[in-house]
């Protein structure tokens, strides 16, 4: 289907094919939020000695199912979501080395020259040990680890890829330009200041405010990349790569702040 071409659609429709690409990025927020609940409840109980694993290592289990519930809704919605024409592969793979490492550039500078805490870690200057180790739960069991670290990878560079760029670049995108009206005929990669703008800002504030500036820069570069390419594939391309990079990172330095 060329997207470029008007295309007729009645209003269920336009809601019927926002809904596919709105739902798989609501559904893995919303699972997102599902420990921080639990934890209220009382639920969650940070005690190996006493509790079972799944009552003090929640996200061994919440993890695997955002991957395999997002991993549906894919499936279930991939008709809907345009990804081609395929071109950019190149381009794509360049500017998400180029976006990963200026994300991580910080924190590892700040590592590296062993500098203090301080006001500059809102620029990604601050440590990054504190985070989502498998190691911690499953200890010296190689199998599990590595079963654990597969899912991360699969949840980090298929799911994460695909749903976040299908929202923000494949319906945002579009969204912002033409609200009351047919915005699928909106061709992608149109570029508007206020588009990015709204998209960059968002993407950036869903993140921790250390990561704020690393995530306006790459938003940044991902919103240049559907503009250059025209392509949706080409953002996802990126994204997966990025986020595939940036597993490697953390596995090398055991910066697991990034996940």
């Amino acid at each position: 289907m060329n997207v470029s071409k008007p295309v007729t659609l009645t209003e269920e429709q336009i809601s019927k094919k926002a809904f596919a690409h709105v739902l798989p990025i609501s559904v893995f927020m919303a699972l997102l939020v599902v420990i921080p609940i639990l934890e209220y409840f009382g639920f969650v109980v940070y005690n190996e000695d006493i509790y079972p694993w799944y009552r003090y290592a929640p996200e061994q289990w919440v993890y695997p199912l955002q991957v395999i519930v997002c991993l549906i809704l894919i499936k279930r919605y991939w008709s809907k979501f345009e990804v081609g024409p395929i071109r950019g592969f190149k381009f794509s793979i360049i500017m998400g080395l180029i976006g990963i490492s200026l994300w991580v550039l910080p924190g590892h500078l700040f590592e590296t020259m062993e500098m203090d805490e301080g006001w500059w870690r809102y620029f990604g200057f601050t440590e990054r040990k504190d985070g989502f180790n498998p190691s911690d739960f499953l200890g010296e069991d190689q199998s599990l680890y590595w079963l654990a670290v597969i899912i991360r990878f699969l949840r980090m560079v298929v799911v994460v890829s695909i749903i976040e760029e299908v929202f923000w670049r494949g319906f945002l995108m579009r969204y912002i330009l033409d609200r009351d009206g047919n915005y699928w005929n909106q061709p992608f990669g149109k570029f508007s200041i206020r588009s990015y703008i709204i998209i960059t800002s968002l993407f950036m504030f869903i993140h921790a405010p250390s990561d704020y500036v690393g995530a306006f820069v790459y938003g940044s570069i991902t919103y240049y990349v559907a503009v250059k390419t025209k392509s949706l594939f080409a953002c996802i391309i990126m994204h997966a790569l990025a986020n595939f990079l940036l597993g490697c990172y953390v596995l090398k330095t055991g910066n697991f702040g990034y996940w």
